[in-house]
């Protein structure tokens, strides 16, 4: 694996931004042990242009910028860090306005931008990568939905009964895929080629069902007239994609409009962003393509500020007058469970009848016990279990119980386990004996 590309292709957002264990991969990355003597002015530059460049930095800014917040969260400075995300911030024009705390600022406005840039790649995967050949995606896409379902199961059958609880039933049922194949990323080579693309393709699925989950659950029924705003620009932009506008400009401005109205329609603003990258052309013959452009411009703005400003806004877990009782209630104990027994339960139970069956078979140079590992590794959960947390629970939940302190729990334990059963799976292997021209499964 190179700073630049996975599996022989160029990184994606989905595979890139984050790792569990980003510490130890900074040290390495970094390469901190030099020789004696003093390194040329040049040769420190490109040291950290690399490291700058490298896969681990983004993943150590949201890991730092998690762990900032808690530890803000729990000291005396934890007035202001609330009071700083409660800051109204309004803009408006004539008698259009939108009024919001920093916080949903944060999650409604700049996270539009990630699921942006995450509708762009989807549309390119759908297109051109993995998920274009249904014979390669048969096992990855099954295994996803039994990934999503049977953690959400696993949530309700903690939470019957209560009906405000149950509004948390989607938080177990997302991966971080950033922090899963940084799990892999720390056992390099020896994982093979065949479980990287497997756990690629299950969170690509996985972000599409929970764009649907986030818009059919989690958003309200749109009045009249911002449905009919929304529908002219998304109307609006299609009709640029057909007439064959290269404009990026254009896009961003009709976008905008969209935005704006789904946000007010009470339908979850980040759909704006998928629906956008929708529209955004891909295939453009010789001409230079406007959605790999913005892919493109959009990587570091995301990797680099909203990614890491998200952390810090949600990740302010208190840990003041907890006790270990907090941690036997039910949406604690259903988001920890359905993430660490639900998603490797219904990934590998559904991945196991389809190759039985014959219908599919295990991911090249993966062994049953590796295969495994990955399906424990799947129930880490962060930005998408965080970002619907804020979704089901922002001014509803009213009692003392924090879900993040479940998905935390239940992310800390499926990371650790995964990796200490691939490491065990792994030994002695070596990508370069797994190589092959074949499909990956």
């Amino acid at each position: 694996m190179t700073a630049g590309h996975i599996c022989g292709r160029p990184f994606c957002l989905l595979e890139y931004y984050c790792h569990p264990l980003s510490i130890t991969i900074l040290c390495h990355c970094m390469s901190i042990s030099q020789p004696s003597g003093e390194l040329p002015a040049r040769d420190m530059f490109e040291r950290v242009r690399n490291f700058l460049s490298g896969e681990a930095v983004p993943g150590v800014l949201l890991l730092l910028a998690a762990i900032t917040a808690m530890a803000i969260a729990n000291s005396p400075l934890a007035p202001y860090y609330h009071s700083l995300f409660a800051v109204p911030i309004s803009v408006r024009i004539h008698d259009f306005f939108i009024d919001k705390p920093l916080l949903l600022w944060v999650n409604d406005g700049l996270m539009a931008l990630f699921f942006f840039l995450v509708g762009l790649e989807l549309k390119r995967e759908l297109l051109e990568g993995e998920l274009s050949d249904p014979r390669q995606a048969l096992l990855p896409t099954a295994a996803a939905m039994g990934g999503i379902a049977v953690p959400a199961m696993i949530y309700a059958a903690f939470n019957a009964g209560d009906e405000m609880a149950l509004r948390g039933w989607a938080i177990p049922a997302a991966t971080d895929i950033a922090f899963a194949l940084g799990v892999l990323a720390l056992l390099g080579d020896r994982v093979p080629r065949g479980l990287k693309v497997f756990l690629l393709t299950v969170a690509i699925v996985d972000d599409i069902g929970a764009i649907i989950i986030i818009a059919v659950f989690y958003s309200t029924t749109p009045p009249a007239l911002s449905l009919a705003v929304s529908g002219t620009a998304l109307l609006t932009l299609a009709v640029f994609n057909i007439v064959g506008v290269r404009r990026v400009s254009a896009y961003l401005l009709v976008g905008l409009v969209l935005w704006a109205a789904v946000l007010k329609s009470g339908v979850h603003a980040t759909i704006a962003g998928v629906l956008l990258a929708m529209v955004i052309p891909l295939r453009t013959g010789e001409m230079p393509s406007p959605a790999r452009q913005l892919e493109s411009d959009l990587h570091g703005p995301v990797q680099f500020a909203i990614l890491p400003l998200f952390a810090l806004a949600n990740a302010g877990v208190t840990f003041q007058g907890m006790s270990l009782a907090d941690f036997g209630e039910s949406i604690t104990l259903g988001i920890a469970a359905g993430l660490f027994f639900g998603k490797q339960i219904g990934i590998m139970a559904v991945s196991a009848a389809l190759i039985f069956a014959g219908f599919a078979r295990l991911p090249q140079g993966a062994t049953w016990l590796s295969f495994y590992a990955v399906t424990v590794i799947c129930g880490i959960g962060f930005t998408m279990s965080l970002f619907i947390g804020s979704l089901a629970f922002y001014g509803h939940l009213e009692t003392a119980v924090d879900e993040r302190v479940g998905i935390l729990l239940g992310s800390a334990v499926s990371a650790i386990v995964g990796y200490l059963v691939l490491r065990f799976a792994t030994s002695g292997k070596s990508a370069e004996a797994e190589k092959s021209s074949g499909p990956a499964w």
